[in-house]
């Protein structure tokens, strides 16, 4: 007899302790969110300028991503079916975050998962609807200050909690130094600790706890799951699926990649990130890169300092001129073999995991 393995958040319910994580720009949109939702996992749908390729996003590209924003949500929901959990991933970096929040609210999005920063006023932004709420945090310390925070300001927990290690793709919370060291950091005793501050109380017993970073086959998100998460968030997997929003060429970039490609590069706003090397990174280096408007993305970039423009180097990416842009990915893009159907993946994750 198989054992419950669904992850509740709420009153929300996914039948596969799976979260799609979100990726952006254009990585996942409603096709792969939507799909993952169908196959009782949890779907994101990245904010991260949404509405990039809509006409009118060059010319007002914020008001766009609001409305492209609500639109993915309904089409994503569409896809599902009533099945699974849609969420959206909105990074507390974003400029006019209040804005995406309130957008997704009012689009009826189950979740709204939230990191790249500290999502303190998040609460605030949900208030009064059914919309849960999962910060996303990589130490002890982080998820402390959240938790505290929302507890006393807004006499609220979250809903869920995702813990980010350093295996992730894209833009990470750690530091550079750490990253070189990733194994003398012993992970996953920080997991521990941070899965043991949630469930100490009677009220923190009943938040799922989600572990994310590096994880890619069943077996990886068995060893979490064993540690006391209820569930695991997975990326760069998904990346590789034929109902990813990716180009081709972006998907055929991972299957490609080898091991040591894989780097940990600088984002222009200072933070480490992780990318397939290729010939923009290069350039980047020689400071070969020229800028181009700014597309309004994130609050604390300043044109006039950064060395490349991220939107315009993801966006190049995902349309599928992937030398001449960024291809974050997670630890693992290398694993990649071939494309593979959502279905596929959300039942080896079932049958490991039951």
């Amino acid at each position: 007899m198989k054992k419950d393995i669904a992850l509740k958040i709420g009153d929300l319910t996914a039948k596969i302790p799976v979260i799609q994580g979100g990726m952006g720009v254009g990585v996942s949109l409603s096709s792969l969110a939507g799909t993952v939702a169908l196959n009782g996992g949890v779907g994101v749908i990245s904010s991260a300028q949404i509405g990039f390729r809509d006409p009118m996003w060059d010319k007002n590209p914020v008001e766009t991503n609001l409305r492209v924003l609500k639109e993915e949500i309904k089409k994503a929901k569409e896809i599902a079916k009533g099945c699974g959990v849609v969420a959206v991933n909105i990074m507390v970096a974003t400029r006019f975050y209040e804005k995406y929040v309130k957008a997704a609210v009012e689009a009826g999005v189950d979740l709204i998962i939230s990191g790249a920063g500290l999502p303190v006023e998040l609460p605030q932004f949900v208030k009064d609807s059914g919309t849960k709420i999962a910060p996303i945090v990589s130490s002890l310390k982080s998820f402390d200050v959240i938790s505290k925070y929302w507890k006393k300001k807004y006499n609220k927990l979250p809903d869920m909690v995702v813990i980010e290690g350093p295996l992730a793709g894209g833009h990470l919370g750690f530091k550079a130094e750490e990253l070189a060291h990733i194994e003398a950091m012993n992970y996953e005793e920080e997991v521990k600790r941070i899965i043991s501050r949630v469930r100490e109380t009677e009220e923190g017993s009943r938040i799922p706890v989600v572990a994310a970073g590096g994880i890619y086959e069943g077996k990886d998100a068995l060893a979490y799951m064993e540690m006391g998460a209820d569930g695991v968030q997975v990326a760069t997997r998904f990346v590789t699926t034929y109902e990813c929003d990716a180009d081709i060429r972006y998907k055929e970039a991972y299957i490609q990649a080898k091991e040591e490609d894989i780097i940990i590069v600088k984002s222009p706003v200072g933070m480490p990130g992780r990318a397939i090397k290729n010939l923009f990174l290069d350039q980047v280096a020689k400071a070969e890169v020229v800028k181009d408007k700014c597309h309004q993305c994130l609050a604390k970039c300043n044109p006039a300092e950064i060395p490349y423009c991220i939107t315009d180097a993801l966006i190049n990416a995902v349309r599928g001129l992937t030398q001449e842009g960024l291809l974050f990915c997670g630890a693992n893009a290398y694993k990649a073999k071939e494309l593979e159907w959502v279905a596929d993946i959300m039942k080896e994750f079932e049958e490991e995991l039951s």
